[in-house]
């Protein structure tokens, strides 16, 4: 959604219009104002912590380890056993691929704007060093 502001400031007869293109994105719930291309911002962005996607790659190295220990011997019975679609196991267990450094952004809440959950939740390269986003 693509907002402009108008502020009025008027003084001894002098009239100052001021336009501030802006854009607003829902991320993890959340609205983000997105600067215009060519803009930058005073203050450093701040951390966007997006706890659902936290979430998922936490859920998808705790299902890798009931497989690696025996648990749980294949996707299904995970499925079975959290009462969830056996799809969406294994495309969260896909999240465990991820390349360290973009786990490490997305912990630490400094991941790029495009990566998001859902995009995650699409196939992707294992190798880490086509995971360049």
């Amino acid at each position: 959604m693509t907002v402009t502001s108008t502020a009025s400031v008027t003084s001894n007869s002098d009239t100052i219009t001021v336009h501030v293109p802006l854009t607003f994105i829902r991320r993890g719930g959340r609205k983000e104002i997105v600067l215009p291309e060519g803009t930058s911002a005073r203050a450093p962005p701040r951390a966007r912590i997006d706890n659902t996607m936290i979430k998922a790659i936490a859920r998808g190295f705790r299902w890798r380890k009931l497989l690696e220990t025996g648990v749980h011997v294949t996707v299904e019975d995970i499925a079975a056993a959290e009462k969830i679609n056996a799809s969406y196991v294994s495309r969260v267990l896909r999240l465990t691929l991820l390349a360290p450094a973009i786990v490490e952004a997305i912990l630490d809440g400094r991941q790029l704007p495009e990566i998001t959950l859902a995009r995650l939740m699409k196939p992707f390269p294992v190798e880490w060093e086509r995971q360049g986003w």
